[in-house]
């Protein structure tokens, strides 16, 4: 019963499909994950674009330039490089919103 399951993994390996389509899976989850975190930033930049408008449009951008990649150690590099910059700058984010409600609630508390 869990062999056939077994063998289609093991081909999908042997060729290289799972390889492929899992990092096509990761790039689209991280793509995903880039145009959620853009909307968060609400203000505009200097040209009084919002600053979400611009973020989308870089990481298509971004991603529409390596989507024709195939060296796997490249698409893994360019992975796990999108995967910790998103994350430095929603932590970062996440800082500065923690930071805001401290002050607000240091405010109210000074009253």
């Amino acid at each position: 019963r869990g062999a056939p399951a077994s063998l289609a993994r093991k081909k999908a390996e042997d060729s290289g499909e799972d390889g492929i389509m899992g990092s096509r899976r990761e790039a689209l989850a991280l793509y995903r994950d880039c145009l959620r975190a853009a909307r968060r930033f609400h203000w505009a930049n200097d040209k009084g674009e919002p600053w979400s408008d611009v973020l989308k449009k870089s990481a298509r951008k971004e991603f529409e330039e390596a989507r024709t990649e195939r060296d796997p150690l490249l698409i893994a590099r360019m992975l796990v490089t999108g995967r910790e910059s998103l994350a430095r700058i929603e932590d970062k984010f996440a800082d500065a919103e923690r930071k805001i409600f401290e002050n607000i609630d240091n405010s109210r508390t000074r009253s």
